[in-house]
């Protein structure tokens, strides 16, 4: 599967930062089938919910939020709560949280959204998502609570969720993807009725201690917000309602917070050399003595190891390697023509435990203005430092060929894709190391990248040119 570029695609403003007219009106440039060309400029239209819940998440970003990556300063998860009804004792909201990272998604096994209440608040009942305890409900003799926890943990519903039981934009699992790779799909919705809470917006108390955990650490969340009540639309657009109250939370990512040790790395190698630059040894941890922290391919303990403890606080479980990473990337600089050159990626999954859904990779070259054409792969620049400079590129598996990263044992435990890139005569050189990449991250996670003095030498191995070809 690829598609051509005519030429380098634009630069595209995405997400927060900028105004939302602007970002309405820009298209994407992603894969279709083969030889399919996506001229500079193109424009995708997406149609109904996909609409809505774009316009939704370009017109309540955050102005400026704290960014721990400077990659994507202006990521983060951000949850607002419409008070939309008074009941007798307390109100019912609707609680939605919106992915505004362009390269960080919530995968399997999904969020789970915390919090403390101010009061001595219950949840009456919920649509859309649960709460995983009930709690100490022993004070009420007829009616009782959902949950009476006075800090209650949320999840979402799965999919075949009877619909009674959902609301718009629930039920998937605890799933919210990019922006930029499936608008329809970065954000999440549910519902509760919350009793024992106060009947005005003067009585409310904003709940404190928000938490977001994916299902491990990572989100650090800011304190609840008031600001101007949200404005909802009838599906005709002659009728607009508010909300009562609204209330907004901020949470960003540190990889560091994440995981003590990297998730990811990349391994070299070159079409005209045998040898291969491996992931550095114990680049994701290393080897226990007695090897408890892996397993090796075909051990009659996999599957007991598999379903022990860690498969529901999504701790990966990986192969037994000199890398000890989950995941690995390797760049294969493939052909060498006279006006392009090729690349081609391969991911390989060393986690039992994880399919990577949605997977996506963002790398750092400065060769990435050339971008002619791509195989198996669809693409979106990312100008972190400005629409001047094109050296960062988002890549995601094309549907449904490789956009699923099988877990480590299947047959379809890799994925892979190709670019073919424009020689700048004024840059292009195989000396010192420039054909590789300058950084990697695999689902926004950093990757290690091997040491520069392990790099094969270009000027031992001069690479002939090879006949050219169409791509």
């Amino acid at each position: 599967m690829c598609y051509k570029l005519s030429r380098p695609p634009a630069l595209l403003h995405i997400l927060a930062g900028y105004p939302a007219a602007e970002l309405a009106a820009v298209g994407s440039e992603t894969g279709g089938g083969e030889g399919r060309m996506a001229p500079r400029g193109r424009q995708v239209t997406c149609y109904g919910a996909a609409v809505l819940l774009a316009a939704a998440l370009l017109l309540s970003a955050p102005d400026a939020t704290e960014a721990y990556d400077s990659l994507d300063p202006n990521g983060n998860i951000t949850i607002k709560w419409d008070v939309m009804h008074w009941t007798p004792d307390g109100y019912v909201a609707v609680v939605t949280m919106y992915n505004y990272q362009q390269f960080r998604h919530i995968g399997a096994p999904g969020w789970q959204l915390g919090w403390t209440w101010a009061k001595q608040e219950v949840i009456w009942s919920m649509a859309g998502a649960q709460a995983t305890k009930q709690g100490d409900c022993s004070r009420f003799k007829g009616n009782i609570p959902h949950s009476c926890k006075k800090d209650p943990v949320v999840v979402d519903l799965l999919p075949d969720t009877p619909y009674n039981m959902q609301i718009a934009n629930c039920c998937k699992a605890g799933v919210i993807s990019t922006f930029t790779q499936d608008p329809a799909n970065a954000a999440s919705s549910f519902q509760l009725s919350i009793g024992l809470a106060g009947t005005t917006t003067k009585d409310v108390k904003l709940p404190k201690n928000f938490t977001l955990r994916t299902p491990g650490p990572g989100y650090t969340c800011g304190r609840a917000i008031v600001g101007k009540p949200s404005v909802f639309f009838t599906p005709d657009g002659r009728r607009a309602t508010r909300a009562f109250m609204t209330w907004k939370v901020t949470c960003t990512y540190s990889q560091f917070l994440a995981q003590k040790t990297p998730s990811c790395c990349v391994s070299l190698s070159l079409f005209y050399n045998d040898t291969t630059v491996s992931c550095a040894t114990c680049s994701c941890g290393c080897r226990n003595p007695n090897g408890t922290n892996c397993v090796n391919k075909g051990s009659p303990h996999l599957g007991s190891a598999i379903d022990g403890p860690g498969k529901w606080t999504g701790q990966p479980l990986v192969e037994c390697t000199s890398h000890m990473c989950p995941v690995r990337i390797n760049w294969l600089v493939k052909q060498n023509y006279k006006d392009y050159w090729r690349v081609q990626i391969t991911i390989t999954n060393f986690n039992f435990r994880m399919n990577y859904t949605e997977w996506n990779l963002v790398v750092l070259h400065p060769n990435f203005d050339n971008i002619t054409q791509l195989f198996g792969l669809n693409y979106k620049p990312l100008t972190p430092y400005g629409p001047s400079i094109n050296d960062t590129a988002m890549f995601w598996g094309v549907k449904p060929g490789n956009d699923v990263l099988m877990q480590a044992g299947s047959k379809l435990g890799s994925v892979q894709g190709e670019l073919l890139l424009r020689k700048d005569s004024q840059t292009f050189t195989f000396e010192k190391e420039w054909v590789f990449p300058r950084r990697v991250y695999f689902n926004g996670d950093n990757c290690v990248l091997p040491s520069p003095e392990s790099y094969p030498s270009f000027a031992e191995n001069a690479s002939p040119v090879t006949k050219e070809s169409s791509g």
